[in-house]
C-alpha cells in the first residue's frame, strides 16, 4: 500500500555541537540519543589541510611573505565572501504522520539511511564531513554538513579554493533568480533522489501546492481562494523554518555561555599550576644561588694558591758550604720540585673541576631562568585570558536573561511574532537600498529598474494616502 508524504530539504544552522550532541537541547530525548546515526566526524581543520594545503604551497610560491596564505581556514573564517561550511536537512513527513518510533517512523530512517549512502559519490564537490541521522527529536531527520569545493580554478587566487557557486556549477546547477539559485536548484533535485529511493519502499511525495485541479468558469473564485490558502501554507513552513532557526540560536548562545564558563575555570587551573610552577622555579634558583655561594670562597682560595705557588723560586733552600752540585740537585731541589709538581697538580685537577661545576651551575641557571621568564609570561597571558572570558560570559549571560525576561513579560509568542516582523522588516529594507542603487547593466536592465523603482514608489504613495484617510476619519 502506497502512503504520501511529504519531504523536506531545508538549509541548516550548521550546529556540529547539536548535530553530535556535545550538549542535549530542550527538544531532545536524552533516551533515545543512542539511537541516533553517526556516518562521519571528522575535524574540520584537519579535512580543510587535506583539501588545501597542496594548493596553499602553489599558490605561495614567488609571493612576498605579507601576501601569502599562511592559514587557509583563517582566511576563510574570517572572510566575508565563503562560509567555513554549509548544512543541509532532509526528511520524510512530519511529527503528525511520520513520528519517531512509529512504522512510519523507521520506515522514513531506512528511506534516509539509504538516500545517503550514495550522497558523496553523486556530490564530489561537496566534501562531507560530518553526517548524522537523529531519532531522539519528533520526527527522523538527516543532517549532512560539508565544504563545497573547485579544483583546476583558473581565475584570481588559489587553483583549488572553497565556492559554493563553482562547486554546484560543476555539478550541473546553474543559478537563476534569487528565488532559483544554484542551492534551491540542487537541494530540489536532491529532494527529486530522495524522493525515487522513498518509492521503492512505498512512500509516495506529496508535493502540497503544485497540483491544480480542472475547475469550471463557476469555481474560479474557489481556485484563486485555494491557492491564496496554499501561498499562505508555504509562508507558514518558512516562518516555522526561521522560528526553527532562531529556537537553535538560543540553544547555541545558551551552550556558548557554558562552554565560556568551562574555558573560564580551565584558565583558572591552568594559571594556578602556572603559578606553582613558577615558584618551584624561584626555589631552585634560590638553591643555585645559595650553592653559587657556598662554591665563591673555593675558587677564591683556589686562585689565592695558585699566586702564591707563582714566587716558588724565591723559597729555594741555599746550598750548603763545599756542597756538591749534583748532591744539592738529587737531595735539595728535586725533592723540592717533585712536591711541587705534586702540589700543582692537584690544584689543577681541583681547579678544573671546579670550573667544570660552575660552567653546569652557570648553564642549568640560564635554562632555569628562561623557564621561569616563559612560565611568567605564560601566567600572565592566562591572567589576560581569563579575564577577556569573563567579559564575555558576562555579556553573553546578560544577553541570555534579557532575552528570558522578554519572553516572561510578553509571551513566546508575542517574542517571536515582534522577531519575524523584524526579520521581514529588514528584508524589506535590503530590498530597498538594492532597489535605491541603480544597476551599472546594459541600458535595458537600467530601464527595468527604472520602472521597477517607480511601481514601489507609487505603492508607497497610494499606501500613505490610505493612512491618512483613515487618520482624517
Amino acid at each position: 500500500m502506497t502512503m504520501k508524504r511529504t519531504i523536506s530539504g531545508m538549509i541548516g544552522t550548521g550546529s556540529l555541537a547539536h548535530n553530535r550532541r556535545d550538549f542535549i537541547a530542550e527538544n531532545v530525548d536524552p533516551d533515545r540519543v543512542q539511537l541516533n546515526i553517526c556516518y562521519r566526524n571528522e575535524n574540520l581543520k584537519e579535512v580543510y589541510k587535506e583539501l588545501f594545503d597542496e594548493a596553499v604551497e602553489r599558490y605561495n610560491v614567488g609571493k612576498r611573505k605579507d601576501r601569502q596564505i599562511t592559514n587557509y581556514y583563517e582566511k576563510i573564517r574570517q572572510g566575508k565572501q565563503e562560509k567555513l561550511f554549509h548544512e543541509v536537512i532532509f526528511q520524510i513527513g512530519n511529527r503528525e504522520d511520520t513520528a519517531v518510533g512509529t512504522e512510519e517512523g523507521d520506515l522514513a530512517v531506512k528511506v534516509l539511511n539509504e538516500y545517503v549512502k550514495d550522497f558523496q559519490k553523486r556530490n564530489p564537490t561537496l566534501r562531507v564531513f560530518s553526517c548524522y541521522l537523529h531519532q531522539d527529536e519528533a520526527t527522523p531527520h538527516l543532517h549532512i554538513d560539508f565544504i563545497p569545493y573547485v579544483t583546476g580554478w583558473k581565475g584570481k587566487g588559489m587553483d583549488t579554493r572553497v565556492s559554493l557557486k563553482q562547486a554546484l556549477k560543476s555539478l550541473g546547477f546553474q543559478g537563476g533568480n534569487k528565488h532559483d539559485t544554484e542551492m534551491n536548484q540542487w537541494i530540489n533535485h536532491e529532494k527529486e533522489v530522495l524522493a525515487e529511493i522513498a518509492k521503492q519502499y512505498g512512500i509516495e511525495w506529496e508535493q502540497k501546492g503544485t497540483h491544480e485541479e480542472h475547475l469550471d468558469v463557476y469555481n474560479f473564485k474557489k481556485k484563486e481562494r485555494k491557492k491564496e490558502v496554499q501561498a499562505l501554507e508555504q509562508e507558514k513552513e518558512y516562518l516555522t523554518a526561521e522560528n526553527e532557526g532562531l529556537a537553535l540560536q538560543i540553544v547555541e548562545s545558551r551552550e556558548d555561555i557554558q562552554l565560556l564558563k568551562e574555558s573560564k575555570e580551565q584558565a583558572l587551573r591552568d594559571k594556578k599550576a602556572a603559578e606553582k610552577r613558577a615558584e618551584t622555579a624561584e626555589k631552585q634558583l634560590k638553591s643555585l644561588e645559595e650553592r653559587r655561594e657556598q662554591l665563591q670562597p673555593i675558587m677564591d682560595n683556589v686562585s689565592k694558591e695558585i699566586k702564591e705557588y707563582g714566587t716558588v723560586k724565591m723559597l729555594l733552600p741555599e746550598a750548603g758550604t763545599l756542597e756538591r752540585a749534583a748532591t744539592y740537585r738529587d737531595k735539595k731541589i728535586k725533592p723540592l720540585f717533585l712536591q711541587i709538581k705534586n702540589k700543582v697538580g692537584a690544584m689543577a685537577a681541583q681547579v678544573k673541576e671546579l670550573t667544570k661545576e660552575v660552567e653546569n651551575w652557570k648553564s642549568k641557571y640560564q635554562k632555569l631562568k628562561q623557564k621561569y621568564n616563559g612560565i611568567q609570561k605564560e601566567l600572565d597571558d592566562m591572567r589576560k585570558e581569563n579575564h577577556k572570558l569573563s567579559e564575555e560570559k558576562n555579556i553573553m549571560q546578560g544577553v541570555s536573561d534579557r532575552y528570558d525576561r522578554v519572553v516572561r513579560v510578553l509571551g513566546i509568542e508575542t517574542v517571536d511574532a515582534a522577531v519575524q516582523q523584524d526579520i521581514r522588516n529588514e528584508k524589506a529594507l535590503e530590498e530597498k537600498q538594492r532597489m535605491e542603487q541603480m544597476p551599472k547593466g546594459s541600458i535595458h536592465e537600467r530601464l527595468a529598474w527604472g520602472i521597477k523603482k517607480s511601481e514601489m514608489e507609487n505603492q508607497q504613495r497610494k499606501k500613505n494616502k490610505s493612512k491618512n484617510r483613515e487618520m482624517e476619519r
